[in-house]
């Protein structure tokens, strides 16, 4: 089946395309984005594969379909990106990637967590330099500390058992319980019980309208005074602004992301040679108690792979009319 592949990178054109060799469908690797102003790039194509920042709304659905396009596979598990009800509504199918590692994210928050903690990459740099001073350095131990995970579906609980194997007390918030967590020692309490007593609070939900900033000046204000805040999830789980002004004070202790809510217009690129307008990132990067990535805890070889493969099978399935069992949950 010939399927437009938009934010192509240079690892989704290798791997997919190793991937597809047995599969053989027809691949149009696209390195732009999906919007409104390249969605004309997959004319003729019965699929579209998208990723996190491609634009999926109503007005983009609607020229795809004209276009001739009924399926439509990303490749993550979050679909908030895609206009679900818009999509139902012209009959183009979606479908993602339900699992794959989740030991990627988990292992890569422990280590955003250790290197915003122990000032790993100040001390990185430093040492470049011929800076062998220790002054500023100063972290905690995890040991005796305690951990807040909201959200504890698969990633979160993987994280939540690293974090319970360094000793630490690990709490859990979720709207929906899970039985592995409670049984790896996590013990679940009220979001605000959480966000009072964690030395560390490290998100692991979907962004939703429910979740939406569900990190804001309110909740950040009953936050433990000096905690650190981890994102591996979404960008919009957090309000930047509002960490921004607890990090002014001291009131979040660190901050340590990998998605961020404006990344749209910045990640899976190269802007080094350009001047950023983005005045948050710039904030953000200034602080030495900060450590941005761009998007990157989900690449890991095994991750990587399953994506892949999982959305390829999508692909097939649809093109034989066989059940989507990766379609998204309808309401």
């Amino acid at each position: 089946m010939k399927t437009a592949v938009f934010s192509a990178r240079r690892y989704d054109q290798s791997l997919l395309g190793r991937a597809n060799q047995q599969a053989g469908h027809e691949l149009v690797f696209i390195q732009d984005r999906l919007t409104r102003e390249t969605a004309a790039l997959a004319a003729g194509c019965p699929a579209v594969c998208v990723f996190v920042n491609d634009v999926a709304n109503a007005d983009v659905l609607t020229q795809l379909q004209a276009q001739g396009t009924r399926l439509l596979a990303t490749r993550s598990t979050g679909y908030n990106h895609v206009d679900a009800e818009a999509a139902a509504r012209l009959g183009i199918e979606v479908v993602r990637v339900t699992d794959y590692s989740p030991y990627s994210v988990a292992e890569f928050a422990v280590g955003l967590l250790l290197a915003v903690n122990r000032k790993i990459c100040r001390a990185s740099a430093r040492t470049r330099d011929g800076n062998f001073e220790l002054d500023g350095l100063m972290g905690f131990d995890l040991h005796g500390k305690t951990v807040g995970v909201i959200g504890t579906g698969k990633i979160g609980s993987i994280f939540a058992r690293i974090m319970a194997g360094f000793g630490c007390t690990v709490l859990g918030y979720d709207r929906f319980p899970t039985p592995p967590f409670e049984a790896l020692g996590g013990r679940y309490v009220p979001a605000e019980a959480l966000l009072a007593q964690s030395d560390v609070v490290s998100l692991h939900c979907p962004l939703t309208p429910d979740t939406h900033h569900i990190v804001n000046a309110q909740s950040l204000a009953s936050a433990k005074r000096g905690c650190i805040l981890i994102n591996t999830s979404r960008g919009g789980l957090v309000d930047t602004d509002a960490a921004i002004q607890a990090l002014k004070t001291g009131h979040l202790g660190g901050l340590a992301i990998d998605v961020y809510e404006q990344e749209a217009s910045l990640f899976f690129q190269d802007l080094s040679s350009t001047i950023i307008t983005d005045d948050c990132i710039q904030r953000l990067v200034s602080f030495p108690n900060v450590i941005v990535t761009g998007h990157q805890a989900f690449l890991t070889e095994e991750a990587i792979s399953q994506i892949m493969q999982t959305t390829l099978d999508s692909i097939t399935a649809f093109e034989r009319g066989e059940p989507l069992v990766n379609r998204i949950p309808r309401d």
